[in-house]
């Protein structure tokens, strides 16, 4: 902020914050939060707000944690409760600006017992299971909570500490080739990780981060202009939103803006078929970067580029079939790959562990002989002859919606705990060409069938984020169950797809079209 004090940093609609204006906003808000303010909450919508909400809350010493206004209640004040918070930093439309604000009470439980809010940011390590130090300082000091799916319908909150930040944003600037005249448009949302990828390199290294509602408009069109018209030459986009983008393209034979030169995508699977409709458009000049991370590992871990001016030479087209890579390890990661298959993540940008929960935390995270922390991926992967990973698949139940990892048995928690329902498998699948959530529910005696499936829907929409509500809901007489007496996710599936397909049983459309998708984390 200092080297560039009246370069634009943030440009908001066509409104600059300068890095003088952008530093002092930083500066009263971590005054007024007071030193080590702990777990300071943030109901994060796109708006400069948020974005000093952030800084000013690790300026201060504490911990961000972004809130989605537009989740169920409920579900934000188990967020709230799960990590012990008693700050708030908050946004008023009527009255710009940003506000600290006091929650309710003194002390709020947190999953694994009483914990006093104000201790939450500094305990979050001990919490979590993960080492023995009372409290945590300087490096070790948690930057900021995310939230993960959990097996037992409760979030997970992930303690991402500052010396992962440290090392994250120094190779992502590298990775990104960031300098001063570059501008960033800021898509994610900031309740994800991917947004931090966006902010962080952006204005640690002087460039402008845009923020524009056409990004989030549902009509590619006007996202194009937008990209033209703010100058924009680093777009991050979920995978997903990328496919929809080329498609779009090639049908309307268009080409990208002569500003954007890097392209980031990452959240789940390149299609390859994608890939060859890309490298046919105007796209040689243009970096397409794919990427890999988690949020336990902090932002991107391994990274490749695909097509563009850095990506290695092909002998032929992407064809259905190929498996496209997620790249090298960055500079920062170790990697290691067990004997399963299973990618394994260590180095500085490991996270604490999940606060308030010491047994999943024992569970991903492990430490060597050498006293180097692994985080169990659960991803299964192959190394190429040219040294990059490629994804083989999960080695648990866990899958991807909109670029966000869900735990299937989150979902199934919710729905067993309504009155109507007796057994309930969820899994992941495919709906009209993106990755879905299916339900196959099995009714209790005397329960309406009929309607089961539309009551069920509007329970869950009051108790968890949209994409955790099934894109299809089925009612069924059985479920298929394993030798153990286990509930066979894969088996269901198998057994019913056909019949919620064609029923539509409760069912709807997967939420959205490429150009409406929500803007989620990629990891």
């Amino acid at each position: 902020m200092r080297r560039y004090p009246e370069r634009p940093a943030i440009v908001h609609h066509g409104d600059t914050l300068t890095y003088r204006q952008l530093g002092e906003l930083v500066r009263t808000l971590a005054h007024r939060l007071g030193t080590a303010p702990g777990v300071v909450a943030v109901p994060a919508t796109h708006t400069p707000d948020t974005v000093v909400a952030l800084l000013g809350i690790l300026a201060a010493g504490g911990a961000y944690c972004p809130v989605d206004p537009a989740f169920p209640p409920q579900r934000r004040q188990d967020m709230l409760a799960a990590v012990g918070c008693r700050t708030a930093v908050g946004t008023d439309v009527a009255q710009p600006g940003v506000r600290v604000v006091e929650l309710p009470g003194t002390t709020t439980e947190t999953q694994d017992g009483a914990q006093d809010g104000a201790q939450a940011g500094t305990q979050a390590g001990t919490q979590a299971g993960t080492r023995s130090a009372p409290e945590w300082t300087g490096p070790e000091r948690p930057a900021y909570l995310l939230f993960t799916s959990g097996s037992t319908g409760q979030p997970k909150p992930v303690v991402t500490p500052r010396r992962a930040i440290s090392a994250t944003v120094e190779s992502l600037r590298t990775l990104f080739g960031l300098t001063a005249e570059d501008r960033v448009l800021q898509f994610a949302s900031l309740n994800w990780d991917t947004c931090f990828e966006e902010i962080l390199p952006t204005l640690t290294g002087g460039a402008a981060l845009v923020l524009d509602r056409d990004a989030h408009s549902g009509s590619f069109p006007r996202f194009l202009r937008m990209v033209e018209r703010e100058r924009i030459g680093v777009l991050d986009l979920p995978t997903a939103f990328w496919h929809e983008l080329v498609l779009h393209l090639a049908e309307e034979g268009l080409a990208l803006p002569e500003c954007v030169r890097l392209l980031v995508i990452g959240g789940e699977a390149a299609n390859p078929a994608r890939l060859a409709d890309w490298a046919a458009l105007d796209t040689g000049r243009v970096r397409l970067l794919n990427t890999y991370g988690s949020t336990e590992t902090t932002l991107i871990t391994h990274a490749v580029d695909l097509h563009g001016p850095l990506a290695a030479a092909r002998d032929r087209p992407w064809a259905a079939g190929d498996r496209v890579p997620i790249g090298r390890a960055l500079p920062h990661v170790y990697e290691r790959i067990s004997e399963q298959g299973e990618l394994l993540i260590g180095g500085p940008a490991v996270a604490l562990g999940y606060l308030g929960l010491p047994e999943a935390t024992a569970d991903r995270f492990t430490e060597d002989t050498g006293g180097v922390r692994w985080y169990r991926t659960g991803d299964r992967v192959g190394r190429a002859p040219d040294g990059v990973l490629t994804h083989q698949g999960r080695l648990d139940g866990e899958f991807k919606v909109r670029g966000i990892r869900v735990d299937p048995a989150e979902v199934e928690a919710h729905l067993a705990g309504h009155p109507g329902v007796h057994a309930v498998a969820v899994t992941g699948t495919t709906l009209a060409g993106r990755s879905a959530l299916v339900a196959y529910v099995v009714p209790r005696a005397g329960a309406a069938a009929g309607t089961l499936g539309a009551e069920l829907r509007t329970y869950l929409r009051d108790r968890v984020p949209g994409h955790l509500v099934p894109s299809r809901i089925t009612v069924v007489p059985e479920l298929v169950l394993t030798a153990s007496g286990k509930v066979d996710r894969a088996g269901s599936h198998r057994l019913h797809s056909a019949r919620g397909a064609a029923e539509g049983a409760g069912a709807e459309a997967v939420t959205g079209t490429g150009a409406q998708l929500p803007e989620p984390a990629h990891h």
